[in-house]
């Protein structure tokens, strides 16, 4: 597919209240290039400002609700009014381009470490014991035991949530994302590979949908739901997280979204995995059967490149199409799309930390070519 004719791709779009001019859409991806009190950094401001383009979708790396509700040093916070100042440096710089941009937010629930919470475990809906790595002041080390929280303590979590979504209409952002997704907290809920609760919280479907739900509905108390979002993994297997019927368990939760009016269902497909590079052959499945259930806009991520998103976008399987490795390397991935032109390699070594490099250094195709030539 050589010229953006008739793609898709390139097609406007209605997303909740915003006219967008284009389908390729910044997925959030972790950076941990935060300040050391969680706020977001020049070098961020810097980040998004590149990737923005007239008429375009940013969403960002997850921002938390709280000071224990983070798995990652250097993973920027909005639980604080200075959060508040710094965030809207960013949302300045992405509209003086012509874009928009949502804010996703998450509760890293049981990824995290004492270090990180004052001390006090993780949290999680139940205890169900598991290995990962986690970022603290002294690098990656293995995640802390959590506990289960106890029922009186969700309301707080709830609220917390909600607290954010204020600050980050505050901040002069566009939306807000429910990460609902990757073993983190909300996530943890819904599956029942990690909910193991018998009181409202778990068991059944509905039981286990409840957290999620009453996020959602926090949100949308603040923003309206036409903007709001939530991301889902229905495959995913990072943060050991797994249900014994993934599809009845996602199916029900996104027809339960359907009463609200969401801005859209973001979904990962199952090729990759967690960190791992794409699983090569694997086609996009996750999008398919959601969307027979979903009744609004939907953002497909996982792994694509510019034909397989015009693909499931001509499919019907997706509105529109998220992209993390080839947008941190490519902040003009959508016009390097448009043009059908190379695109830059990414170095996977600078995903999770660092400074400038393989981060803000990555110039625009037609910057490079003129320094190339010059």
């Amino acid at each position: 597919m050589s010229s953006s004719q008739a793609m898709k791709l390139f097609s406007p779009f209605r997303l909740g209240r915003y006219d967008l001019d284009h389908r390729v859409v910044l997925a959030p991806m972790t950076r941990l290039r935060s300040e050391p009190d969680d706020s977001p950094s020049a070098m961020m401001v810097e980040y998004y400002r590149q990737r923005a383009s007239q008429g375009g979708l940013l969403m960002t790396e997850s921002a938390h609700p709280s000071y224990d509700s983070r798995g990652y040093i250097g993973a920027p916070g909005i639980y604080t009014d200075a959060h508040v100042e710094a965030w809207r440096k960013v949302t300045d710089a992405v509209h003086a381009k012509g874009a928009r941009i949502f804010m996703q937010i998450a509760h890293d629930g049981r990824q995290s470490h004492v270090d990180l919470s004052w001390g006090h475990p993780p949290i999680a809906p139940s205890v169900v014991p598991f290995e990962t790595q986690v970022f603290t002041q002294d690098g990656w080390v293995p995640n802390s035991m959590h506990r289960a929280l106890e029922i009186g303590e969700i309301p707080a979590i709830v609220r917390s949530f909600k607290q954010a979504a204020e600050r980050a209409k505050q901040a002069g952002f566009d939306g807000v994302e429910l990460h609902n997704a990757n073993g983190y907290l909300a996530d943890t809920f819904l599956q029942d590979g990690t909910n193991k609760r018998t009181d409202a919280y778990g068991g059944s479907l509905e039981n286990r949908a409840r957290f999620s739900l009453e996020v959602v509905e926090a949100f949308a108390d603040v923003w309206g739901a036409d903007r709001v979002g939530v991301r889902v993994s229905p495959s995913g297997q990072w943060g050991a997280i797994s249900d014994s019927n993934p599809e009845a368990t996602f199916g029900y939760f996104a027809d339960r979204l359907n009463a609200y009016g969401l801005a859209y269902l973001h979904v990962i497909e199952p090729r990759v995995k967690g960190t791992e590079t794409l699983v090569e052959g694997q086609p996009p499945v996750a999008s398919s059967f959601l969307r027979k259930v979903f009744k609004g806009p939907i953002i497909a991520a996982g792994g694509f490149r510019r034909d397989d998103a015009e693909a499931i976008l001509q499919r019907g399987d997706a509105d529109l199409v998220a992209f993390g490795r080839w947008f941190a390397s490519n902040p003009d991935l959508p016009e390097r799309f448009r043009r059908n032109l190379p695109l830059t390699p990414y170095h996977r070594e600078a995903f999770w930390g660092g400074d400038e490099r393989y981060y803000i250094d990555y110039p625009a195709y037609d910057e490079q070519s003129a320094t190339e030539v010059a």
